[in-house]
């Protein structure tokens, strides 16, 4: 298997040696961002029982929240595929493109012309200061892998069966991995 090294629009995919850790275990992240200054990223596969209109009064609908990571998790974020109709994004990579006017989004989605294939909000995100990532892919917590989705991604199906496809497309041990219980205990 070859190692990549993470950028801007990769995947990182949660070791399955990452037992305990409530924010991380079994988490798919999109790196938003990587380089000298650390990294930020989006966990992609933990949905929270909250929809946008449980956090913003403004609307009333029901667009899915997901935990983005244990960092501000009192802020809400968002990436999407839409920049001509948002502005002030911010392009990740392959047509994905984070944050923007939020005034616009809210009123985009009150008049139905966002829908949830096109954006996914988060509260919180996953971050990393200078050189900590790299770290912990030198204590194997984590895999790096390419998006091939690209700004499909946004509409991709997030739940536990996300991770468990990539431990198969990982194959070799992996592939084992990918049917054990979220808690070793429970075997």
């Amino acid at each position: 298997m070859i190692t990549l090294k993470p950028e801007k629009g990769y995947l990182l995919i949660a070791e399955p040696s990452i037992i305990g850790d409530m924010s991380f275990n079994r988490s798919i992240i999109l790196l938003a961002d990587h380089g000298d200054e650390g990294s930020i990223g989006f966990i992609l596969n933990k949905p929270l029982q909250y929809k946008l209109k449980d956090l913003i009064t403004d609307t009333d609908a029901n667009f899915k929240i997901y935990n983005g990571g244990p960092v501000e998790q009192d802020n809400l974020y968002f990436i999407h595929k839409v920049p001509d109709l948002i502005p002030d994004s911010i392009e990740i990579s392959l047509g994905i493109y984070w944050g923007g006017d939020f005034e616009v989004v809210l009123d985009l989605i009150n008049n139905n012309k966002l829908n949830p294939s096109d954006i996914k909000f988060f509260l919180g995100y996953s971050g990393w200061e200078p050189n900590q990532l790299d770290m912990e892919l030198q204590s194997n917590s984590w895999v790096v892998s390419m998006n091939m989705y690209k700004n499909g991604i946004i509409e991709k199906s997030y739940d536990n069966f996300f991770w468990k496809e990539k431990m198969l497309e990982l194959g070799g041990d992996y592939s084992i991995w990918s049917n054990a219980p979220e808690n070793p205990s429970y075997n």
